[in-house]
């Protein structure tokens, strides 16, 4: 579990000017998910789109597959890119999601020790798979291993939110934000999400 209050009592006296962005109420604390596959694939189908969008699109994408629980990659073998696509995602992720269930198949121990890898090494392994990107990882990292120093820096959500609370004539450059962030390690989790809910409320699959 990350426990949000006391990385934000934690940041707090690393740097008091972010008293502004932990308004009430707060965010809730984030706990460990289990299934690596439904995380993989559900930031996929959420890549550049806004969340109520992706979510309209990952429950097509779940109406696809008349089982109670999460399909399982043999699952999503089994059905074609045009069904996919038919579900709202489009070609290259219909593409993407058969290769992540392709890898979860062909080699299942690597994704079994996964939460006792650094998120350096995490972040290589699975993005070595074609159409998972760093970004992709990150979101894996933070809500479904609960890694609490992950700040994904290329998120244009983020950039914004970083933009309207720290009052930028214009949105700053991932080098620039990874720099500043360095204060807040390591905690920048949390700093994301509450950067995220400045811009447009709290962060939601």
């Amino acid at each position: 579990m990350l426990d949000i209050s006391l990385s934000v009592k934690s940041l707090l006296k690393k740097d008091p000017t972010l008293q502004d962005l932990f308004y009430n109420p707060p965010i809730e604390n984030l706990y460990p998910e289990n299934n690596y596959f439904q995380s993989i694939v559900r930031s996929i189908i959420y890549q550049q789109l806004s969340g109520k969008a992706a979510k309209k699109i990952h429950d097509r994408f779940l109406s696809l597959f008349d089982f109670r629980s999460y399909p399982k990659p043999k699952d999503v073998l089994n059905v074609s890119k045009e069904q996919l696509r038919s579900a709202g995602l489009s070609y290259r992720k219909a593409e993407y999601v058969k290769n992540v269930a392709f890898d979860f198949l062909e080699n299942p121990d690597i994704y079994t020790d996964l939460d006792r890898k650094s998120d350096q090494d995490i972040i290589a392994m699975v993005s070595s798979i074609k159409g998972v990107g760093v970004w992709t990882v990150q979101m894996f990292l933070m809500f479904t291993l609960n890694r609490p120093d992950v700040f994904p820096v290329t998120d244009l959500a983020l950039q914004k939110g970083y933009m309207a609370f720290f009052k930028t004539k214009k949105l700053p450059k991932p080098k620039s934000m990874l720099l500043h962030s360095t204060k807040w390690s390591p905690h920048r989790t949390t700093v994301s999400l509450y950067l995220w809910r400045y811009l447009e409320g709290a962060f939601e699959w």
